[in-house]
């Protein structure tokens, strides 16, 4: 008996691909923080955000075929949240629904039509905070630290309360000053 030793696979110009390929991959990577960020204010906390965002991910990947390369990848990923939104609320209907779902619908559009490039703004803030002065850089990582109050920085730094808050206050102006005029040539110095 002769064993067949043909390749039993279709054609190339049959054979679908098994997975997305390296620029759906990277499309796919660049948009998760985009994701998050459209997501976070349409649920009640950031932990509800990261499990939508998950399931998101789910779907994204299983219709990875579908999308249409040339197409705005990021609309196409954040009508996919959108749905994925309103299946949480959906699953978690007994939990207090601060807005129905016109209003989250709406509230989507608008961050849709947002021209406000958050991961631009987030590198702007990451640049101005390299610009601040030692003191200020140590004053704001001892304020954002986890659990920490101006009234613990205030004792940490034996200074008055007044006058750490004070502080917090010219250097967070300082950087909203910075990030605006980063803002606003675009990224540049």
């Amino acid at each position: 008996m002769a064993v067949d030793n043909t390749d039993r696979r279709p054609p190339e110009s049959e054979a679908t691909p098994s997975g997305p390929n390296e620029e759906f991959v990277r499309l796919f990577t660049q948009s998760q923080r985009s994701l998050y960020l459209f997501i976070l204010p349409l649920v009640h906390t950031a932990s509800d955000a990261e499990e939508v965002l998950q399931e998101t991910n789910v779907v994204v990947l299983s219709k990875w075929s579908q999308f249409q390369p040339g197409t705005n990848f990021i609309a196409w990923c954040r009508a996919i949240a959108r749905l994925e939104v309103f299946r949480f609320r959906r699953r978690n209907f007994h939990r207090l629904q601060l807005l129905d779902d016109d209003v989250m619908n709406l509230l989507a559009e608008d961050i849709e039509n947002d021209p406000v490039d958050h991961e631009q703004q987030r590198r702007a803030l990451g640049d101005c905070l390299e610009k601040l002065r030692e003191s200020d850089k140590d004053l704001i990582r001892r304020r954002y630290a986890d659990g920490s109050t101006g009234d613990d920085v205030a004792h940490q730094l034996g200074r008055p309360a007044n006058s750490v808050y004070q502080s917090l206050g010219r250097v967070r102006r300082t950087l909203l000053e910075c990030i605006r005029r980063r803002m606003a040539t675009g990224g540049a110095t």
